[in-house]
């Protein structure tokens, strides 16, 4: 399946893609990516053998196990994934994500465009009634394609998270699916 928007487009994650994958998503050595600084700082960022990654992820993409997420494609350049996952999958609570890894291509509306069609995508495809995302005070893009794509703060929960000798704000976002009905982006109907 694949998705296209204006500027991105989403599709399966395949396994081509998952050297590269490795390599955005943990660096080429021990020094923590630049995307990572943004996306949950706060918790351990372990970088998983190679081979088993490799072996494991193929695998799980071999069984189609490998379903809640999609890369991020931009002519041709694979720049990050959108996932989901499940709070409590018996109540439908289902929060979304989005990683973007090249730094070229934070702040050119990429990440919230991919993060629209994603959103419309999950209401397409599950029943649910809400879908939200989860983030940190220090990651103000995040926070800024969430509003752009009609999301509404729906929670704070304050110094919580530490980084750096800081705290930082947990941030709870969402729309409704009645909601992403009348306000989602034109691109997307």
């Amino acid at each position: 399946m694949t998705i296209t928007g204006p500027k991105v487009t989403l599709r399966a994650v395949e396994p081509e893609d998952l050297p590269e994958l490795f390599k955005l998503i943990y660096g080429e050595d021990d020094t923590l990516p630049e995307w990572k600084k943004w996306d949950a700082p706060y918790f351990p960022h372990s970088k998983p053998n190679y081979k088993s990654y490799i072996k494991g992820t193929a695998r799980k993409i071999k069984d189609g196990r490998d379903n809640q997420r999609m890369a991020i494609i931009v002519d041709d350049i694979l720049i990050g994934t959108v996932t989901y996952y499940w709070e409590n999958q018996d109540t439908k609570w289902l929060e979304a994500g989005i990683g973007i890894y090249r730094p070229e291509y934070w702040n050119g509306g990429y990440g919230t465009e991919a993060l629209a069609l994603w959103v419309e995508h999950l209401f397409q495809t599950l029943d649910i009634p809400r879908v939200g995302i989860t983030t940190w005070s220090g990651n103000e893009r995040m926070m800024k394609a969430a509003e752009k794509i009609g999301m509404i703060l729906e929670g704070r929960l304050r110094k919580c998270r530490y980084y750096n000798g800081e705290y930082y704000d947990s941030i709870r976002m969402g729309i409704l699916r009645e909601e992403w009905e009348e306000k989602k982006p034109s691109f997307v109907r």
